[in-house]
């Protein structure tokens, strides 16, 4: 029997954030070693605090360039976007078991564009292969938007197609985020065949059993988006085969799996905001699980309706989700905005308070934002500006 606070303790170490930031300059070697503990970075276009792809690897490394970041992940040749989770990051060698998902093509909708444009896609994919890598605007027929959110143009749907099908890869992402396409051997070089289908999911198990340090069958079988009847009979083999272990947690309602000879550690000492698409938190039902922690983002909430802000980042001490925040970067007044910050029930908020301020005052250095303000005025917001105003000695004066 695994106890609830191993469970966390596993997890935590797989995730790279079991202890604070070091402090360290930070080298491409940081980059490589966060990709291999989360094998997967997910992107979204939100940035209100800033791209979400720079919160996981600032959670767990501390402030870095993110211009050398993205420099390193779109133009090393080390790492592939690819419907890994969802629009994702991840490394070469992962993507490798990522290619039976060229043969699902996925979204019905783009499934059905493609039948009806084949001559649209063909004349956008020659275009590619004669004029190097385009995005949607430099496209010589984009198509107009039809409105907001999915109603992309012609263009864009048509990049998404060849993606989609392989005959297109993404090659990088520019600062405003728009999405460039290239041919996949001008990307991704040679590829070689594709290991079979089956080959390539029971990998992708194992490499999220080690990415969550011990897993149920659905926290495994969401970290590459498999299907349950797809997951359930390779996770039987899995164990059949000695790569995998079954294990009973205390607490849990279903059996976790995890690798064998995996060590549990003894303590844990971390100290961060989680990123919504963080992989410790983004499968809301392994946070409750783990965390005991109810955590929905609540960007589509209507503002009358939430309950905690619009861009609410977790707040992790110890091996505990203690407290949240809604956060968002004030660039015109250089400030780092937060209109919310919350304990959890429990949380003694003396030392959360001060450790929350410490990572709001790195965040804000980090981003660039000459200060933070806490306009919440309950009890524990007051605690939270007050330990702002007050850093220690050896943080230096305040941000």
């Amino acid at each position: 029997m695994l106890s609830a606070d191993a469970a966390r303790r596993l997890a935590l170490v797989a995730q790279g954030v079991a202890k604070p930031p070091s402090g360290r300059a930070v080298t491409r070697a940081h980059f490589r070693r966060v990709m291999q503990q989360m094998a997967v970075l997910q992107l979204d276009s939100v940035n209100v605090l800033c791209r979400s792809h720079f919160l996981p690897v600032f959670s767990r490394l501390g402030a870095y360039d993110r211009d050398r970041l993205d420099a390193w992940l779109w133009q090393s040749g080390e790492n592939v976007e690819f419907l890994a989770h969802e629009a994702a990051l991840t490394s070469r060698a992962d993507y490798d078991n990522l290619r039976f998902r060229l043969e699902q093509f996925r979204y019905k909708g783009y499934r059905e564009f493609a039948a009806d444009n084949a001559g649209y896609l063909d004349a956008v994919l020659q275009e590619v292969v004669d004029g190097g890598a385009q995005s949607v605007r430099t496209l010589n027929d984009p198509g107009n938007r039809t409105g907001p959110w999915w109603g992309m143009p012609r263009g864009k749907i048509a990049l998404e197609c060849l993606f989609g099908q392989g005959r297109l890869a993404i090659s990088r992402r520019c600062e405003r985020f728009i999405t460039w396409y290239d041919v996949p051997e001008r990307v991704l070089g040679e590829t070689g065949p594709a290991p079979a289908k089956t080959e390539q999911q029971r990998a992708l198990l194992l490499r999220a059993a080690g990415c969550l340090g011990v897993g149920t069958l659905d926290d495994l079988a969401d970290y590459f988006r498999l299907s349950m009847p797809v997951a359930r009979p390779l996770v039987a083999q899995l164990c059949e085969d000695g790569a995998l272990e079954e294990v009973a947690v205390s607490g849990w309602d279903r059996p976790g799996f995890m690798r064998p000879g995996t060590t549990v550690p003894r303590k844990v000492r971390a100290e961060c905001f989680l990123s919504p698409f963080d992989p410790v938190v983004w499968y809301r039902p392994r946070a409750q699980r783990l965390f005991d922690f109810h955590y929905r983002i609540e960007i589509y909430v209507p503002e009358a309706k939430r309950r905690f802000g619009y861009y609410v980042l977790p707040f992790l001490l110890g091996d505990r989700l203690q407290g949240r925040a809604d956060l968002r970067a004030d660039r015109a007044e250089s400030c780092l905005a937060v209109p919310g910050v919350y304990a959890e029930a429990g949380a003694d908020p003396e030392p959360l308070a001060a450790a929350m301020a410490r990572q709001l005052r790195a965040m804000a250095g980090w981003l660039g934002l000459e200060t933070v303000v806490v306009s919440a005025r309950d009890p524990f917001a007051r605690q939270v500006a007050d330990a702002v105003a007050k850093p220690t000695l050896s943080e230096g004066s305040a941000v």
